[in-house]
């Protein structure tokens, strides 16, 4: 019987959850430069989430971690925006409903830290996920919002909290 559960990411779990992003990364054939595949925190998804209305969480079946999502404060604006992060899934994760509890539970988070306002970046061709995204209630943007430094992300997205 698998057991799967969506928790705060721990230190032990950075390994795993930085080769499960590369993995999905590699698998969308995401570019590896102005992406989260270049990203130094990949490496230290944990110490990068320990701060200030910001959180990670890991899914995990059977102990180990298949996938992952977080909510940070959205980098280079005044605004009160946080930004869905780093929300991939191996393939084995898909199509159980995973995805729209770990939005759930991040934007509970992000409700609870007083954002108001939800921003995303993804590629335009993931047309699952901005499915799933469309569904919750984010709509599409003409161009983004902040610096993220992830220039190739070509499709943006918002949602009033």
């Amino acid at each position: 019987m698998s057991t799967i559960k969506i928790r705060p990411i721990e230190h032990k779990d950075n390994e795993q959850i930085a080769l499960v992003i590369r993995e999905v990364l590699i698998e969308m054939g995401v570019p590896k430069v102005g992406t989260a595949y270049e990203d130094k925190a990949l490496d230290m998804m944990y110490e990068t989430y320990d701060k200030p209305r910001s959180s990670f969480y890991v899914v995990e079946e059977n102990s180990v971690v298949i996938g992952g999502g977080g909510i940070a404060p959205l980098e280079n604006t005044k605004d009160n925006i946080c930004e869905l992060q780093k929300m991939y899934f191996l393939p084995i994760a898909r199509g159980k409903g995973i995805g729209m509890k770990m939005i759930k539970t991040c934007l509970d988070f992000a409700k609870e830290q007083g954002f108001e306002k939800c921003y995303l970046e993804t590629m335009p061709y993931m047309k699952a996920a901005r499915k799933l995204y469309a569904k919750v209630g984010f709509t599409d943007l003409q161009g983004p919002v902040g610096d993220t430094g992830h220039y190739s992300c070509q499709a943006w997205m918002m949602k009033d909290l």
